[in-house]
């Protein structure tokens, strides 16, 4: 006999290190009035890297090593809909030699629980060769910060 899953519980904004401010947009809506699930995943990508563009981690279009993402997990908890304003608490849950799993909890402005929350992993490669390569110190002295 195999027991029903464990439902996880909505992070408080305790949980996170760092917050970064998001916006909705109308197509963002699904025919069910609320954010559609993929629209989670864009907002996770968007929060951590505007976070690296703002820690000086990140120069677009030529930064010499680029994150990839190889996974990503979310769990739904409430509904959020355009034109909500929301914020993505961030965390590092892990550092590897070449990888970062983020922790993402979106909440609704000033909510006290997370709407969604998941995990995010980067690889990091450099640009030319698309190979993994190690963190360098600077970038990881930078995610430590949200550890």
């Amino acid at each position: 006999m195999s027991s029903a899953p464990v439902r996880p519980e909505p992070p408080a904004r305790d949980a996170y290190r760092d917050f970064y401010p998001l916006g909705t947009r109308w197509a963002d809506n699904d025919v069910y009035g609320h954010l559609n699930n993929v629209v989670y995943y864009a907002l996770f990508d968007t929060a951590v890297n505007g976070w690296l563009v703002e820690a000086g981690q990140l120069t677009i279009g030529t930064s010499p090593i680029i994150g990839f993402v190889v996974s990503s997990q979310c769990d739904y908890f409430a509904s959020l809909a355009f034109p909500d304003r929301l914020e993505a608490g961030l965390r590092v849950e892990r550092i590897g030699r070449s990888s970062v799993t983020y922790g993402i909890g979106i909440f609704g402005l000033d909510a006290p629980l997370a709407a969604a929350a998941g995990r995010f992993t980067h690889v990091y490669v450099t640009a030319d060769t698309r190979r993994p390569t190690p963190l360098p110190d600077a970038m990881r002295a930078a995610l430590q910060t949200l550890a």
